[in-house]
């Protein structure tokens, strides 16, 4: 029997034909001041901490529910530490399930050793991290607010970090071929045990329902040609403000791409609440930006949920904007799609020099700041920056998309073409890989059998000392 915190976790675990028994646990004593105990309702870092604090009343609960029912393992995410010690006490291995890849990881080790960046004054000049297989770039204002200093997050991360050191290994929604220089990078110096499990998405290709299958964004697609149209997602977490989406819809109309824009929160001047989604949908129709692409079939707005995978899977599709959230980076590789690449917080920006530096199957539109979800301070991508980078892996040159037909301009759409099918061959490479990996005898696959053995000889090392 075995028990998961995670609905990721599950979905790995339903592979290999495991019976799963899902109970429902309330948060009783919610603060007063946590209307929805979702991260995506949390607009402040003082709500976050909140959230946080919220997710520990529910340890009791796990425990008693650990203890009556007798578990041969327990998987669980960053925010539930405790279970390292829970495991012991039972007797039973604790597996932490990491949400990024192994080049974040490699990188936050080598920077946390290193300290590289104490040696920089300049929050913009490029320095590289010491110790990585590749040549890794950055910049100080790039780097999460944990590394640069003390935050009300740092003691709860150093826990969250302990934790996964104590735990039996740490499960990764990854896949070898992807990064393997950094698989055993990590495998080398850290000496955590880990295991491959990824891309989960792929696991369920092909368990569409009809309802999905039928969403009108697919039928949009259909009629469009393949490789032109590119999707835009910033993930549940975003929040940008007005002169910035402005910014954006102004570089979409001007690329001349047709696109498909998963619609997020706004950063409104006088509020930052849960509604904010819908004062976006009034900017947008203010605007009459809404009007004007749907009125020249150039773009669809979706408001809400979206059927990812599948959208970044349909032939139309040819560049994917995104956040550089690392399911969707996975996402995008799966589907052997380009990446435009807007990083925003979190590991987002070490992800992204994975994507531009060392992939080479995205470009950045040149956000440089991290933002705890961006804030109304943000500084400005501006609109030109956004265009020429969508233009850079859509297929055509910034100045194509203008009036201008020099000869300058032919070359400068010839360089563009190279460096998109280049490119364009470059992650569907890598989409090959995934596919095979979590097929039997793949990488994961293997990966996946080998846990499941460690796991049995655990119980029987454990059954062997308490004989």
């Amino acid at each position: 029997m075995l028990y998961v915190s995670n609905m990721l976790s599950i979905e790995i675990l339903n592979l290999v034909g495991l019976l799963l028994s899902k109970f429902s646990i309330s948060l009783m004593q919610n603060p007063a001041s946590l209307k929805d105990a979702r991260m995506s309702s949390t607009p402040t870092l003082e709500m976050s901490i909140k959230l946080f604090h919220a997710i520990d009343l529910l340890q009791p609960h796990f425990e008693k529910l650990f203890r009556d029912h007798h578990p041969n393992c327990i998987v669980s995410d960053y925010l539930f530490p405790w279970t390292v010690k829970l495991a012991t006490e039972l007797g039973i291995p604790r597996l932490a399930f990491s949400g990024s890849g192994f080049f974040n990881l490699c990188v936050s080790h080598n920077i946390k050793i290193y300290k590289p960046h104490e040696n920089i004054e300049s929050e913009t000049e490029t320095f590289i991290i010491p110790g990585l297989p590749d040549q890794v770039k950055l910049t100080r204002s790039q780097l999460p607010d944990i590394v640069k200093t003390k935050t009300a997050f740092s003691a709860m991360f150093e826990q969250l970090k302990e934790a996964e050191r104590n735990s039996f290994g740490v499960l990764m929604n990854s896949f070898y071929e992807l990064e393997p220089a950094y698989v055993d990078h990590h495998r080398q110096h850290t000496g955590i045990k880990t295991w491959n499990l990824g891309p989960v998405a792929l696991f369920n290709r092909g368990d569409t329902t009809t309802a999905v299958s039928k969403h009108s964004c697919l039928s949009w697609l259909d009629s469009r040609k393949a490789k032109s149209v590119l999707y835009i997602c910033f993930g549940s977490l975003a929040r940008f403000s007005k002169a910035q989406l402005t910014e954006i819809a102004s570089a979409l109309e001007a690329s001349g791409h047709p696109f498909i824009w998963v619609v997020g929160k706004i950063l409104d001047d006088e509020d930052e609440n849960d509604d904010n989604q819908q004062q976006e949908s009034w900017w947008l129709r203010d605007e009459e930006f809404e009007d004007r692409i749907t009125k020249t079939e150039r773009g669809l707005m979706i408001r809400g949920w979206a059927p990812q995978v599948l959208l970044l899977e349909h032939p139309s599709i040819g560049g994917f904007l995104t956040h550089c959230g690392w399911n969707s980076i996975l996402e995008g590789v799966s589907a052997g799609v380009a990446m435009v690449t807007w990083p925003i917080f979190a590991e987002q920006f070490y992800n992204e020099k994975l994507i531009t530096q060392v992939l080479k199957i995205g470009v950045s539109v040149g956000n440089e700041t991290w933002k705890i979800w961006a804030t109304k301070d943000s500084p400005l991508v501006e609109r030109n920056k956004i265009k020429n980078a969508v233009c850079a892996v859509m297929g055509s040159s910034s100045s194509s998309s203008s009036s201008s037909s020099s000869s300058s301009s032919s070359s400068s759409e010839e360089d563009v073409v190279v460096e998109v099918v280049e490119m364009r061959r470059r992650v569907n490479h890598l989409s090959k890989l995934a596919k095979k990996a979590v097929e039997i005898g793949g990488s994961s696959s293997i990966d996946l059998t080998a846990l499941i053995k460690d796991i049995r000889l655990y119980k029987q090392a454990c059954q062997v000392v308490n004989a």
